[in-house]
This record gives structure tokens, sequence and C-alpha cells, in this order.
């Protein structure tokens, strides 16, 4: 492992040893674990905004997508049944 300096305000960095002694852990650790929480949701987010892309290009292609109303009314069934069947691509090029 390397080693990395961080400057931290004093309000800061007793903000960060006052959490992590409620959490039982090292003020080393909580910030260990900050940044890899940190590092984690950005990569997540990048993962997402990728996917998003890449749906709306496919659809862009197919001329095919999902009526807002009945995703909703699908995710509302799926939430209460699990078996609850996809709705069908139609269509919205004119």
């Amino acid at each position: 492992m390397s080693t990395t300096s961080l400057k931290l305000s004093e309000e800061l960095k007793q903000r960060a040893a006052k959490a992590a002694q409620e959490l039982g852990i090292s003020p080393h650790a909580f910030m260990v674990d900050a940044i890899r929480q940190a590092a984690d949701a950005v990569e997540q987010r990048s993962q997402f905004v990728g996917q998003a892309l890449a749906a709306r290009e496919e659809m862009r292609q197919s001329g095919l997508g999902h009526d807002a109303d009945e995703v909703r009314t699908y995710l509302r069934k799926r939430i209460a049944d699990n078996q609850a069947p996809r709705p069908d691509a139609k269509a919205w090029r004119k």
C-alpha cells in the first residue's frame, strides 16, 4: 500500500475522529472507508449513465420504446407480485 497525506481543516478532522469513535474504528479506517465509498459511488453513477446512454441509443436505432404509464403500472404490479409481465415495446416514431 502507498501512503497519502490529507490536509484537513481542524473542524473536519475532529468530525471524522468523532464519527470514527462512534463506529468503534480508527480515524484512518474511517477515512479510508469514506474514500472507498465515494469512489464506488462515482463508478456506479458512471456505469448507470453509460447504461442509460446505451439504452437511449438502442431506442433511437430500433424506434421502439415503452409507454411511461405502462411502465409505472408494471412497476407497481411487480412490487406487489414478482410475476408481473413486462409491457411490450412499441414504435414511438410516427
